[in-house]
């Protein structure tokens, strides 16, 4: 769940207070996780010494470790770099000077692609709100917890466009919404208004808003506007808070549904909810969609990120014939 526990302010724990500090800079919690998670790898590595007593040298160890020993991808070395330049830099405020480590050179895989018949196959075999969320991600290009986190405010049916709040590197963006779910929407939206109003009359129906958001809107977590597209099917209690309320659908809920559903398509390819932003990136350069308006579509904030989908489109063969296709 995507819902980050209170810490005390006061707590002395180094780790505590490094969290607290994340969240001060406004940093989204997936990027909260991913720090802490290979900065406590770092301190394990180092026999857990404290950061404060550690520096560059140890920085270089734990990284070229990282590929000499664990094998890590360009990309993995990378977001464990960033995770310690933050620590020392932002967070200790002794910036690191100079690296020297063994770089990965292993090279990013290709991503996994469905077909136009794969895709449709898949979602065929999904159903109702799981359906609709699988066919946003193929429609629109949106992460999982990006369609999961949707509220009502943001499916904007007089523009035909998606409203995409904090995602990636807590950025908002707009996507297009598609007109073969444009009715769906509706209806789920419906949907989630009824459920809405029936938690009110129960005496619940407050949703999470963030805490600036709370302060300056006090009554707005009660609003039909406020409330998630695709609310969870029971009430839970919020951590932060201890309010009992209603969260939206896990995203690990969502993956199993989509796994069941390429396992009966017949796919035998390792496929899972972000296959379908691939391949919507994919079918849209096939199109002839410029490499720009992708990015903006996905959010990615380097081209050179989107310019990975060039690759898939062309791995097919350049468009030329194979000589064993003109043989036989």
């Amino acid at each position: 769940m995507d819902i980050r526990t209170p810490i005390s302010p006061q707590s002395t724990r180094f780790l505590d207070q490094l969290r607290n500090f994340i969240r001060l800079r406004g940093l989204a919690y997936k990027t909260e996780k991913t720090y802490v998670f290979w900065i406590k790898r770092f301190i394990r590595f180092h026999s857990k010494k404290h950061p404060k007593s550690m520096g560059t040298s140890e920085v270089e160890a734990f990284l070229s470790h990282l590929v000499l020993q664990a094998n890590v991808s360009v990309g993995t070395q990378r977001v464990a770099l960033n995770a310690l330049i933050f620590l020392y830099r932002e967070f200790l405020g002794t910036p690191l000077d100079n690296l020297q480590y063994e770089a990965a050179r292993k090279p990013q895989r290709l991503p996994v692609v469905f077909s136009p018949d794969e895709a449709r196959r898949v979602i065929e075999n999904m159903s109702g709100e799981y359906k609709l969320v699988a066919m946003l991600l193929y429609g629109a290009g949106l992460r999982i917890n990006e369609a999961l986190r949707l509220r009502v405010k943001d499916i904007d049916f007089g523009m035909q466009q998606l409203i995409v709040r904090e995602g990636k590197g807590g950025k908002d963006r707009i996507t297009l919404l598609p007109d073969r779910l444009i009715e769906p929407l509706r209806s789920q939206i419906n949907s989630a208004v009824l459920l809405h109003q029936v938690d009110l009359a129960k005496g619940f129906g407050s949703v999470y808003m963030p805490a600036a958001l709370a302060k300056k809107y006090p009554n707005a977590s009660q609003e039909a506007d406020w409330q998630y597209v695709f609310p969870a099917p029971d009430l839970s209690i919020d951590p932060r808070s201890g309010i009992r309320r209603r969260h939206h659908l896990q995203d690990r809920t969502v993956q199993k549904h989509i796994k069941t559903a390429v396992r009966q398509a017949g796919i035998h390819k390792p496929a899972g909810s972000h296959t379908f932003r691939h391949s919507f990136a994919t079918r849209l350069l096939e199109a002839g969609y410029d490499l720009r308006t992708i990015q903006k579509l996905l959010g990615h904030s380097d081209v050179r990120t989107t310019e990975i989908y060039t690759h898939v489109v062309r791995k097919g063969g350049f468009g030329v014939r194979s000589p064993v296709d003109e043989a036989f």
